[in-house]
């Protein structure tokens, strides 16, 4: 069955969509931290689906408000008013620490960042964007112009002027020897330095934690001192946490605020956790932002009644339950036990990242270069043993991604530490 299927699939999708495994594998249904695939066979999820089933699979409070919700209405625009978006927006605006703040809901990450781009272009009248390099922040022509990452960027036009600027990656690059003051300092005078070659840019947009790239991150107070910097200039700071927010990195509900000595980010992007599977995407910006654009502008599928009932009984029950005290606390004791381990397998460089968002990055014994068909191994072997993760990586860089739903058991973070273990030491 899963060979038709697969068949099927390539007979009539890109050839460039990928799929994970020498056999890929059909997921059928869930349940809390499990799924199963169309053989019958259960995994334990380390993934999420691209860590957007941020709280459990099949969670009763979250299926109970959409089949609710579905059984008075779906959609209706938002040329209506929208009690569910409404509610969120508020909730949201709240949580985001941005004074002030208005929200505006879209379908996907992606569509967040381009949204965002749109704002940041409009209100400073520049088509110069600064980003990360190693970033990712989706596939829309704009995204992608953006995109610091190669294997995610397939062409180089792009409506937007975009520079790079380092401090994405700590361990790799021309800064990785510094300890973190110097790396920081190095990093704001390459930033002083390209604002001097080029007019006054409308933003930086940057992942707090580089998702695809590898969970990589620079140290704490990064962003703070380019924010310094930026606002000189009235350049503002876009924090991409499609990947970071909701409290899965555990020290904070966003990412952002491991660098929020000089206040929060101009703006915010938003997506995957909230709808815990539903498509919620959205952007937190100061009013005088969010209302510069001078034409119209809809959402036909942004903050539909449907996906707005499933964010909202996603987000109360991660508050309720504290999963960002879950994703510290168990976050911590998985690191701590992936690095055990690492410790004694010659292929892993590194475990790094926060909370419940840990990548292992993956290179030629005795050397800091990648090894993809090593990583492969390892996924393939974890998915063996019953254990479903994902795999980044930036320039010459091969990681695992290791990102369970938050609600992830202490027991269940050691069974799968042990398959991961076992994958890891096989290659």
């Amino acid at each position: 069955m899963t060979k038709d299927l697969l068949g099927r699939h390539r007979a009539v999708m890109p050839d460039w969509l990928a799929l994970y495994y020498e056999e890929p594998l059909e997921i059928t249904h869930g349940e809390g931290r499990h799924v199963w695939d169309a053989e019958g066979n259960r995994y334990l999820d380390f993934f999420g689906g691209i860590l957007t089933t941020m709280t459990a699979h099949a969670l009763p409070e979250v299926t109970k408000a959409v089949s609710e919700q579905a059984g008075r209405i779906i959609h209706s625009s938002t040329l209506y008013l929208n009690r569910p978006m409404v509610e969120l927006a508020e909730r949201i605006a709240q949580l985001s620490g941005i004074p002030d703040a208005r929200v505006f809901f879209t379908t996907s990450g992606t569509e967040a960042n381009d949204t965002a781009l749109l704002l940041a272009t409009t209100y400073r009248r520049s088509n110069t964007i600064l980003a990360m390099r190693n970033s990712y922040h989706g596939r829309s022509f704009s995204a992608v112009g953006i995109t610091g990452n190669r294997g995610w960027s397939p062409t180089s036009l792009s409506p937007l002027q975009t520079l790079y600027v380092h401090g994405g990656v700590r361990t790799r690059g021309p800064y990785a020897h510094l300890s973190d003051g110097d790396f920081i300092a190095a990093c704001v005078d390459d930033l002083r330095d390209i604002l001097g070659h080029t007019r006054p840019p409308a933003a930086l947009i940057a992942e707090p934690v580089q998702g695809v790239g590898g969970f990589t991150s620079g140290p704490d107070g990064l962003y703070a001192a380019f924010r310094e910097v930026l606002a000189e200039q009235g350049i503002l700071w876009i924090a991409d946490e499609v990947q970071t927010g909701w409290g899965r990195t555990g020290d904070h509900f966003w990412g952002w605020q491991a660098h929020g000595q000089n206040g929060p980010p101009d703006m915010l992007t938003f997506a995957k956790g909230i709808g815990n599977g539903m498509s919620i995407g959205g952007v937190v910006a100061r009013a005088d932002i969010m209302n510069c654009l001078d034409s119209n502008s809809i959402s036909t599928f942004g903050g539909t009644q449907i996906t707005m009932a499933a964010g909202l009984a996603n987000l109360s029950y991660l508050l309720d339950h504290d999963l960002q005290g879950n994703a510290r606390r168990v976050g911590g004791l998985l690191a701590e036990r992936l690095r055990a381990v690492a410790a004694e397998v010659p292929h892993v460089r590194e475990v790094r990242g926060r909370g419940l968002m840990l990548g292992v990055e993956i290179t030629r014994p005795g050397t800091d270069e990648a090894d993809p068909a090593a990583a492969s191994a390892v996924l393939e072997a974890a998915r063996e043993g019953g254990l479903l993760i994902g795999k980044g990586g930036g320039h010459n860089t091969t990681s695992l991604r290791v990102a369970p739903p938050l609600s992830l058991t202490v027991a269940e973070a050691e069974e799968g530490a042990a398959i991961l273990e076992n994958a890891l030491r096989s290659v």
